[in-house]
């Protein structure tokens, strides 16, 4: 077994027995699919919610919800998933500086962009710990599509 890193604005695939993993999700959200009969995983590491709001074409199309969800969808189906197998877990998304604005609230902003592009591939999400106001480290296990978060002043978390 190996643990694959996901950098932000990144994304890869696992097959088990790897782990997938992805540090410091902030109002970052972590997009884990998985397909059980496989035993394929995919995390993305999305930071911002829709790529038509870059003002840069050569833009990392990773960073964005929209665009990165459909990559990692892609990337799985090319290696012999289809999209009705998929299910998800996302964990992120927090509010990590006060703000009464929304604007501001990137985090909740992610969230909801995440979820519109997942109910658009008909990707039920089936597990998920968002918002609140505290930093997530995720690893994805390929054998099992167990999600395991950890974050510094809370218990760990497998859902």
């Amino acid at each position: 077994m190996s643990t694959v890193n996901v950098g932000i604005s990144d994304l890869n695939i696992a097959f088990s027995p790897d782990v997938l993993a992805t540090y410091a999700l902030g109002s970052c959200v972590g997009i884990c699919l998985y397909d059980a009969d496989k035993k394929l995983a995919g995390l993305a590491h999305i930071m911002l919610p829709w790529s038509k709001d870059s003002a840069n074409p050569s833009d990392n199309m990773m960073r964005y919800a929209d665009t990165g969800i459909t990559e990692l969808i892609s990337r799985m189906c090319a290696k012999g998933t289809s999209v009705s197998r998929l299910t998800a877990k996302i964990a992120g998304g927090a509010q990590m500086f006060a703000t009464n604005s929304a604007v501001f609230n990137i985090g909740e902003r992610n969230v909801e962009a995440v979820k519109k592009v997942l109910a658009a591939y008909k990707i039920p999400i089936i597990a998920e710990q968002t918002g609140s106001n505290f930093g997530r480290t995720v690893f994805f296990y390929s054998d099992t599509g167990i999600m395991e978060i950890r974050a510094a002043t809370k218990e760990t978390v497998r859902i």
